[in-house]
């Protein structure tokens, strides 16, 4: 076997002079040599140091940041803040086939109603009182409060607060949201409520029209009706169609339950519109009617019996 001391006294001399060249590098005005033996240092090693830096950063800002807020007494919240920008970066880069799907159906709708619409995803769901959720889309994409959120299939909601990155929207099924609304064809003004996460409000939306005369029936379309300056509600957005009519006796208006489009429990890729349609809509974004169920037959239809004085024919072989 070999000697193994020289090997030793290699390493040894590799340590001392490392060792010397970092107490030189920390006096104060370091000479030229050694600001040209780190540099070369840094090239050989800089790109593997890149590389790695390009997988830990994240991580790093992440805990990072985290850490300096637990000393400033906010961990908890500039945790939540470093979490949701991680999971913004991760949708972004993780767009599933069914989200292209729905981002390719996203585009046809705002094309059909002429809405300028920013593209984002859903990123966190509301755990307080209001139904809310979190997209990775902020003020740097010109999102703003109290802009028209949808997705393919119809209104989401309404944009409440915004930052950088990210912007949080409440839902339209929450208890504190109200939508001015048209139904079609009629054209009749009236408005829909969320009703929250009560087990009355079984996923529908509560309608109630301005005219108490007003007819309302089933399978009956709606769309938002503008708002004010068209914030926060852009004109002609599918609402939903009605599921049941609750004209109450005695009331002002006329009443009844709505089944949204928009699905709020499985949201995924939807549209902030930052620019209003130039012309309104109207109705031209709303999907086909659905069929009216066939009245169903009482029972079996039978001939009428032979009238009294006259006699049944009889069938000749």
């Amino acid at each position: 076997m070999r000697d193994p001391r020289p090997a030793r006294l290699i390493l040894a001399a590799a340590l001392i002079a490392a060792l010397a060249l970092i107490a030189i590098d920390y006096q104060a005005g370091s000479s030229p040599l050694i600001r040209d033996v780190r540099g070369v240092a840094g090239s050989a090693f800089g790109g593997a140091e890149r590389a790695v830096s390009s997988v830990t950063q994240p991580v790093t800002r992440f805990f990072g940041s985290g850490l300096a807020a637990a000393g400033s007494g906010g961990q908890a919240a500039g945790m939540a803040r470093q979490l949701v920008r991680l999971r913004a970066e991760l949708s972004a880069a993780r767009l599933t086939r069914a989200q292209y799907h729905q981002l390719d159906r996203l585009l046809q709708v705002a094309g059909t109603g002429g809405y300028r619409v920013v593209a984002a995803s859903v990123i966190a769901f509301g755990q307080g009182y209001q139904q809310t959720v979190t997209l990775d889309a902020g003020s740097s994409d010109g999102v703003r409060p109290d802009q028209t959120v949808l997705d393919p299939d119809g209104l989401v909601g309404r944009v409440i607060a915004v930052s950088g990155q990210t912007c949080t929207v409440l839902l339209a099924s929450d208890a504190s949201s109200v939508v001015g609304v048209r139904l079609a064809p009629s054209g009749q003004i009236g408005w829909v409520t969320g009703q929250g996460q009560t087990p009355a409000g079984a996923g529908l939306l509560r309608l109630a029209v301005l005219d108490p005369a007003a007819v309302l029936k089933p399978g009956d379309q709606l769309v938002t009706a503008a708002s004010e300056h068209d914030r926060p509600f852009v004109p002609g957005v599918p609402v939903g169609v009605i599921a049941a009519v609750q004209n109450r006796a005695g009331a002002l208006t006329a009443e009844a339950l709505v089944r949204p489009y928009a699905d709020f429990t499985a949201l995924g890729v939807v549209g902030i519109v930052i620019a209003s349609p130039r012309h309104n809509p109207r109705f031209s974004v709303l999907p086909p009617r659905p069929p009216r169920p066939a009245r169903p037959v009482a029972g079996p239809v039978r001939s009428p019996g032979p009238r009294a004085g006259h006699a049944r024919p009889v069938a000749s072989h």
